[in-house]
């Protein structure tokens, strides 16, 4: 199987995700709101998405990522109405898999870091994989 994702960043290259805290965003179990402040399951999401930022230039179109790596460690709240920045930040690319470092502020405050793994495969490849429930 050859690949053909187009490899054209490299380590320390940066995307930047600006995202207004909304109530759907933050610790809501069975209809009941935990904490008025960004879930951790929410900057998982978006973590995610940050890094993906990359992938949407990179990818062909057969081509899909899929997630390998969510690492976060959540050290400040957020709240309802203020401004998170997600950097993701290219860590490596290496077979076919990029790996990032992320930070989320707001108002200079940093509130989570972590990082993500994406790798490419073909989408026919995907598409028989789930069809198989094979790993």
């Amino acid at each position: 199987m050859s690949f053909f994702m187009k490899f054209i960043f490299k380590p320390g290259d940066q995307k930047e995700y600006k995202k207004i805290i909304q109530k759907e965003d933050c610790a809501i179990f069975n209809g009941e709101l935990l904490h008025p402040v960004y879930a951790t399951f929410a900057l998982a999401r978006d973590f995610e998405w940050s890094s993906r930022l990359f992938f949407l230039e990179m990818k062909e179109p057969d081509e899909e990522g899929v997630g390998t790596l969510l690492l976060i460690e959540h050290q400040s709240p957020a709240f309802v109405g203020e401004e998170v920045v997600i950097t993701a930040t290219v860590e490596k690319i290496e077979n076919h898999e990029l790996i990032c470092t992320i930070h989320a502020t707001a108002s200079e405050r940093l509130i989570a870091s972590g990082k993500t793994g994406q790798k490419m495969l073909k989408k026919e490849r995907l598409n028989r994989l789930f069809k198989n429930k094979v790993k």
